[in-house]
């Protein structure tokens, strides 16, 4: 039972369900009719399956980080031994990838692509500053795009990918942050190992103005309604707003978590914004 409960955790079942709702949520918004589709099901269960796999490499790579900045996961505490989430690990990915067959030849190269990025992310490029956060960042906002493919209308689904982009790079930075005692003591040099907290706050600072920015596009250049607009305004924004004004206080470290969190619910508003949009 112990080992069962492992094997439920270590792929972090939360995010593999908004991995899933993303892909399927982005082939609705993409199809011309808002329903979904056989296809949008089995890209969105590749995915999650892909995100899955995923953070069981990431952990595999990470365990000796783990053991000082997570000692409570799955591998550090002994509760999956690294053999077994080897074994997972493989089976995860050839499901995902079986999966994308029922799909299309373009969805295929999508989960081999993304399953590759995060396999090499783990080993080689977590430690190069900005290289490993543009990578994820990259994979995430391709989930918007493989939902379009899902439903043969890609195109619709660039605008999405992009906010989704810029927000998991902003939460990448954070974790950078979070992470960096950790990552140091690893000898694992992120951006905010190389160049400090401080230079780490003004990027995601940076980046979080070009978002906020960027969501008035859609509605200036008429891509959607005055729905999408109403309703980013007055949550997105918000929250981006309030995002700003915390990260600016002295004692912000201390609540990088809670600030992650208001990341996701932004994107969450985001994809209500883009479907009545």
């Amino acid at each position: 039972m112990k080992t069962l409960i492992a094997v439920i955790k270590i792929p972090r079942p939360i995010n593999m369900l908004i991995t899933l709702a993303v892909v399927i949520v982005a082939a609705i918004i993409s199809s011309k009719n808002l329903s979904i589709s056989l296809s949008a099901i089995y890209a969105g269960l590749s995915a999650m399956l892909v995100a899955a796999s995923g953070n069981i490499i990431n952990d595999l790579f990470d365990f000796e980080i783990d053991k000082i900045n997570r000692p409570n996961r799955v591998l550090p505490s002994g509760e999956l031994t690294k053999k077994n989430a080897i074994l997972l690990y493989l089976l995860i990915s050839i499901v995902a990838i079986v999966l994308s067959f029922l799909v299309s030849n373009s969805a295929i190269i999508i989960v081999l692509l993304t399953t590759a990025i995060l396999f090499l992310y783990s080993k080689y490029f977590k430690g190069v500053p900005l290289v490993g956060n543009i990578l994820i960042a990259i994979c995430t906002g391709l989930a918007f795009i493989y939902g379009g493919v899902a439903v043969g209308n890609w195109e619709a689904a660039i605008i999405p990918s992009v906010f989704a982009f810029l927000i998991n790079l902003i939460r990448e930075l954070l974790k950078d942050v979070e992470d960096l005692e950790g990552d140091l003591q690893n000898k694992i040099i992120t951006f905010a190992g190389k160049f400090g907290v401080e230079k780490t706050k003004r990027l995601i600072l940076g980046i979080t103005t070009v978002l906020l920015l960027t969501t008035f596009y859609p509605f200036v250049s008429k891509v959607y309604s005055i729905d999408y607009f109403l309703i980013v305004l007055f949550t997105v924004n918000l929250i981006l707003v309030y995002f700003i004004k915390e990260l600016n206080k002295e004692n912000f470290l201390e609540q990088i978590s809670k600030l992650s969190n208001f990341l996701k619910l932004s994107m969450v508003f985001g994809l209500i914004a883009i479907y009545f949009g």
